[in-house]
């Protein structure tokens, strides 16, 4: 075994491309949306329970700050998870392999994430 291999432990110092950042936020909205659809199923099952309780899940989406901000985090993880997917499909085919391709990537994905979320905050507060 090589000894005198280059050990970095310190995280904080480790270059990441930005190719790799948006994987890693691709893999933590994806838990993100595992978690929050128990939420949305309860929400959802609640609601069809009787037309008051309807009402009751309605009222709080519509007046309840956390509430939308939940929803907005919920559907900001959707529609990032959605863009750096269909990314990797591209990718899959053989579209922007290449270190170039990968880092172009991920700067459309980023931009294009970050409209959805605007748009989806526009439309839910």
């Amino acid at each position: 075994m090589n000894s005198k291999r280059p050990v970095n432990l310190d995280l904080a110092t480790i270059k990441l491309p930005l190719p790799a950042y948006t994987s890693i936020v691709h893999r933590i909205t994806g838990v993100i949306l595992f978690i929050g659809l128990a939420f949305l199923f309860s929400a959802f099952d609640s609601s069809l329970e009787s037309e008051a309780s309807f009402n009751a899940v309605k009222e709080t989406l519509q007046e309840s700050a956390f509430a939308k901000f939940v929803l907005w985090g919920l559907l900001s993880a959707l529609a990032y998870h959605l863009v750096a997917g269909i990314k990797h499909l591209i990718m899959d085919l053989g579209i922007g392999e290449t270190l170039e391709g990968g880092l172009q990537g991920a700067k459309l994905t980023l931009a294009i994430s970050a409209f959805l979320i605007l748009l989806a905050g526009v439309w839910v507060w």
